[in-house]
């Protein structure tokens, strides 16, 4: 149950200074273009000897072999939907961003994006601009010119259906009835990806859905929600380094509460 029109951006979706902010910004970050799929094979130098054209290849097919992952945050663009509960996805990529001093300041494939690097394995950062309904007009295109793996490419969005401030790491799964699932699945043409799930919780029994999602979170949730964030950018880092299996674990396996862990352990006699 996920809500509001989806509005087209009409800008060209690419053009030669988008080649050019890529280039220029892997090349500082210390990423060939073969890593991130731009490598145009004519413009390489030949390589000097047979012996040399093997080294290079080698090297070409190791580069091109590091593809970053993609972590697409769903939201609504607009000083009005900020902080709201539809908008949590947005609001952890732009926790990860600030603990790993990634900048998303470019617009790209009508996303601001954030490329950079989380210890050695490259990464991107994405906050669709289409609103949500749209999302995978621009998650479609990113994929696509970036030649992202659908099994490196991390949706996160907020759930109705998951308790407030809880979070669920799924390989893969259907839209649930949210509509940037949706968008993103029939964009892609496949619902196998991953996905991170935030719990935003039930509405009242007088307050709708909608009313609901469009809320601000108060003090207290959003004092919860850092707890929240937190662990999502620690799943995260687990992911890249030590793969998605972990870093699930990590996540959904339940966690003792305080209360729990100061209990007292029955005596064996």
């Amino acid at each position: 149950m996920r809500l509001l029109p989806g509005v087209p951006d009409s800008s060209p979706a690419l053009s030669s200074g988008v080649l050019g902010f890529a280039s220029a910004a892997f090349a500082r970050l210390g990423f060939s273009r073969v890593s991130f799929g731009l490598a145009n094979p004519s413009s390489m130098p030949a390589p000097a000897s047979k012996a040399a054209a093997s080294s290079a290849t080698a090297a070409d097919a190791g580069a091109g072999a590091q593809k970053p992952w993609l972590f697409v945050g769903l939201g609504n663009p607009g000083r009005m939907y900020k902080g709201t509960r539809h908008n949590v996805g947005f609001e952890i990529i732009d926790a990860i961003a600030e603990a790993e001093d990634i900048s998303i300041s470019s617009k790209q494939f009508k996303a601001l994006v954030g490329k950079g690097l989380i210890g050695d394995v490259p990464i991107m950062l994405a906050k669709p601009q289409t609103f949500m309904n749209a999302s995978g007009e621009s998650v479609g295109q990113l994929v696509s010119y970036f030649k992202i793996p659908l099994n490196q490419l991390v949706v996160i969005y907020d759930d109705l259906d998951l308790p407030f401030a809880k979070m669920r790491l799924l390989p893969k799964g259907g839209h649930g009835g949210h509509n940037g699932m949706r968008s993103i699945i029939d964009h892609l043409k496949s619902r196998n990806f991953p996905r991170l799930r935030i719990g935003i919780g039930r509405p009242p029994e007088e307050l709708g859905a909608i009313s609901f999602v469009l809320q601000s979170f108060t003090k207290q949730e959003k004092e919860e929600l850092e707890v929240t964030f937190q662990k999502g950018l620690q799943a995260v880092r687990i992911m890249v380094h030590e793969g998605f299996n972990k870093s699930a674990t990590f996540v959904n396996t339940p966690q003792p509460s305080s209360e729990e862990i100061d209990r007292p352990s029955p005596s064996n006699g």
